[in-house]
């Protein structure tokens, strides 16, 4: 049996970091070991990593809190913006936090930007980079699929350069590859706090980093230099013993994690590793493990700094940096005795591999028990595609894995059965498995090398070979499969597993085969076993840089102009939302019930949509076009309370907005769980609606409500979920709102006696001011003048 045990209530670990990491003490004020004046980056002159602050700042909190700390707890209370007056309890206080840095993605960089424009600042408060990665449709392969993007997003990218070079901003250009990864081998650094407009930014915890996905208008904060919030998050934490092999990767973890929290296990905690495994892995592994563990609702995930992250940074030259961490490793680990809210041990040397899905990541199976389970549940048996890469895995190591299978089937004379498809997840990734051989194999072996972006991982894939509707079967080593995520087809089960199992299952082109066990037929019919996968994490010529893709901002930016054209259907300046008339909100019509999952998918799609995220009004026309109505079990297909027609839902609610009716949306559980996408709470603002009541929230999703003035609330008895009918009308008694307290809501459902439910919220007193002044950025605005 693998040992894996959830002690629940606080477990306490006695784990110590790595030997070769010196031992553990208390940091004084005055080590001059501190004083040293390293960059945080390659790119940036004027930041430094401010290691003895963050030193100064945990020994007020030791003294405060008297006891020992973990490694999550370490990061975030060296940032604190009040370190003596600051409350601190894990769960419940609001953590006011100077993050060190900001990264947006090309997507919701756009509305980002516009939010912070309108704020009238000069330049960004703090250091802050934005990245291409998320409008490039994979179509035919990487180069062609590059100059189609760069042609269709052209206004987009002349906003953000223009933006960017305007307000001192980083710019990462098309095709230089995703996100995620540009932070890893560029930004990220042990011990640091990032905050990013994507959800997957927990990716730069394989680097130690504390690094947390945010709503557009968190960013906004930060770059306008005021304190960024975050409730207390509890952590949980993973001990690892054992040691990985054979088939069995990084990304198995994250798979066997999943399966044991769920999608919402990790809400409000972050997730931290640690014990004698974690120094088997590579740096980029553990990247991929902290990168998916957005699939479980957690805040983020960090790994303590060990010497395969000083490994990295050397090979990524940032050897100083790496210098520099081990002068403050004792603050770049758990305490001796440090307490989780929940603990869990993975044996990594009785690790199964695992196969995820579908339809949801957290739906975790053994390879060992998952041809039984194809069967099982009837799964389309055919493997259509295999697709590899992402910002989940697309290091060298996985991309150096992945072409010794191909190899090995290639020497047998065998090629993919499936379509193959590889993202590689940087430009500085593609140059060096293209010098490296690696990009070779792949091609020899039948795979399309799609551009350095996110592709089919977020919906943009001009899938070909099968038609809506048709029930199929995908794998890939990416981190979210929801329904119609990678290709807009409901019917396609997409499967997530990790890039060495992905390439094998393609030579099969079956769901039932297993490469531990199972045999293939080589060119002459005679059987063999694929040999298990090899390669090292890190390249021994070192990394190829391959094209010079960054723009840094000019040092002289008065003169730069921001390109916004008045008659673009794609750029919209924003206009404030207006606040709150001081009054309760009465005879609200429900505009959709939405039941089961709905995710920030279904309130504000991805796919062809992303062309407008920086146009509010024209992105509006997606609003919950994806949930299901509980009232017909239709998608996209509401009640005019007004008039008794049907319609979609972003017409029903524009014709609300415009007969001066506001509106609530009732929702189950976990409400705006996946992308961090602030869409997803702009539309329902920009369309009038009021408040969205729920079972529960995702954690991101519930912040970016807040931000644009909605309410969002949680029945205080989760079962009045289930008393609520579509067609009621309710009232929402918005004059009650007060920290700590719940909100009354009177239902008044047709031919029936009023009642009143009650309504949970976490608003604190500063929140309550975003809700009475409109919006986060109005309160912003009012307190600048």
């Amino acid at each position: 049996m693998l040992a894996s045990r959830q002690l629940l209530g606080l477990a306490r670990s006695r784990a110590v970091g790595s030997a070769s990491l010196g031992v553990r003490r208390m940091a004084s004020a005055a080590d001059a070991s501190l004083d040293k004046k390293v960059r945080q980056n390659n790119w940036e002159e004027g930041n430094f990593i401010n290691y003895k602050k963050m030193s100064e700042n945990l020994n007020i909190v030791r003294s405060r809190l008297n006891r020992p700390l973990t490694f999550a707890e370490k990061i975030l209370y060296s940032h604190l913006d009040d370190p003596e007056g600051q409350e601190i309890e894990r769960g419940v206080s609001y953590l006011r936090l100077r993050p060190d840095r900001v990264a947006c993605q090309d997507a919701t960089a756009q509305m980002a930007i516009l939010q912070f424009m309108s704020a009238g600042m000069p330049s960004v408060a703090n250091p802050t980079t934005v990245h291409c990665d998320h409008l490039i449709e994979a179509q035919v392969g990487g180069a062609k699929d590059l100059a189609r993007a760069v042609g269709i997003n052209k206004e987009v990218y002349d906003f953000l350069a223009s933006a960017c070079a305007k307000y001192n901003i980083g710019f990462w250009k098309p095709g230089s590859g995703i996100i995620h990864q540009i932070l890893l081998e560029n930004y990220a650094f042990p011990g640091g706090l990032l905050i990013g407009t994507d959800s997957h930014t927990p990716n730069a915890g394989g680097l130690g980093m504390c690094a947390i996905g945010v709503g557009g208008a968190d960013a906004v904060d930060v770059m306008a230099n005021l304190p960024w919030e975050l409730k207390a998050p509890k952590v949980i934490g993973v001990k690892l013993t054992g040691q990985l092999s054979g088939w069995t990767a990084p990304k198995d973890i994250i798979l066997k994690v999943a399966g044991i929290l769920t999608v919402k296990g990790g809400t409000g905690a972050i997730v931290e590793y640690f014990g004698p495994g974690v120094d088997s892995l590579s740096c980029t592994g553990m990247a991929t493990i902290c990168n998916m563990g957005a699939e479980i609702g957690a805040t983020t995930s960090v790994f303590p700094f060990n010497e395969r992250m000083a490994d990295y940074l050397a090979a990524t030259k940032r050897k100083d940096i790496g210098d520099f961490a081990r002068t403050y490793a004792h603050g770049l680990r758990q305490d001796e005795g440090a307490e989780y809210d929940q603990l869990i041990e993975i044996n990594l040397s009785e690790l199964e591999p695992h196969i995820n899905g579908p339809f949801t990541p957290d739906l975790a199976t053994p390879i060992s028990k998952f041809s039984e389970a194809v069967k099982a549940n009837n799964w389309p048996e055919e493997l259509k595609v295999g697709l590899i890469g992402s910002c989940t895995n697309s290091s060298y190591e996985d991309m150096n894995r992945g072409a010794s299978i191909a190899r090995d089937a290639l020497n047998h004379g065998v090629k993919a059965k499936s379509i193959f498809t590889v993202t590689p997840g940087s430009e500085q990734i593609r140059a060096t498995i293209e010098r490296d051989g690696q990009l070779q194999t792949f091609e020899e072996f039948g795979g399309v090398v799609l551009a350095n972006a996110c592709g089919p991982c977020i919906g943009q894939w001009d899938r070909q070979d099968v038609k809506k509707g048709e029930a199929n079967s995908i794998i890939s080593s990416y981190n979210r499969n929801f329904t119609g995520r990678n290709d807009g087809n409901p019917a396609t089960h997409a499967f997530v597993a990790s890039p060495d199992l992905v390439v094998a299952m393609t030579i099969a082109g079956s769901l039932h085969f297993n490469p531990l066990t199972d045999k293939l037929k080589d060119k002459d019919g005679k059987e063999f076993m694929l040999a298990a996968p090899s390669g090292d994490a890190l390249p021994n010529r070192g990394y190829d840089p391959g094209q010079d893709t960054y723009q840094a901002p000019p040092k002289d930016r008065s003169t730069v102009s921001v390109q916004v054209s008045p008659s673009s259907d794609r750029l919209q300046i924003l206009s404030p939302f207006n606040a709150w008339d001081g009054k309760d909100a009465t005879d609200l019509p429900i505009l959709i019930k939405a039941q089961g999952k709905t995710t920030t998918d279904h309130i504000s799609m991805a796919g062809p949509w992303l062309k407008y995220r920086g146009h509010l009004d024209n992105i509006s026309n997606n609003m919950l076009i994806g949930a299901i109505n509980s009232a017909n079990g239709e998608a996209n297909k509401v009640k005019n309370q007004t008039d008794g027609t049907y319609g979609g839902v972003p017409e029903v609610a524009r014709d609300y907005k415009a007969k001066g009716i506001r509106w609530v949306v009732v929702g189950d559980w976990n409400y705006g769980e996946g992308s961090s996408r602030e869409h997803a709470a702009l539309e329902p603002r920009h369309l009038g609606g009021l408040a969205i009541i729920t079972r529960s929230f995702a954690r991101i999703h519930e912040t970016n409500l807040k931000k644009q003035g909605m309410l969002p609330l949680t029945f205080s008895d989760p079962a009045d979920y289930d008393k609520i009918n579509p067609d009621d009308k309710v009232d929402v008694l918005c004059t009650e709102i007060a920290v700590g307290k719940p909100m009354t809501m009177r239902v008044h459902p047709k031919g029936g006696a009023a009642y009143d439910i009650k309504l949970s919220h976490t608003f604190n007193e500063a929140q309550i001011e975003w809700f009475k002044n409109g919006s986060a950025l109005n309160t912003m605005a009012k307190n600048r003048a």
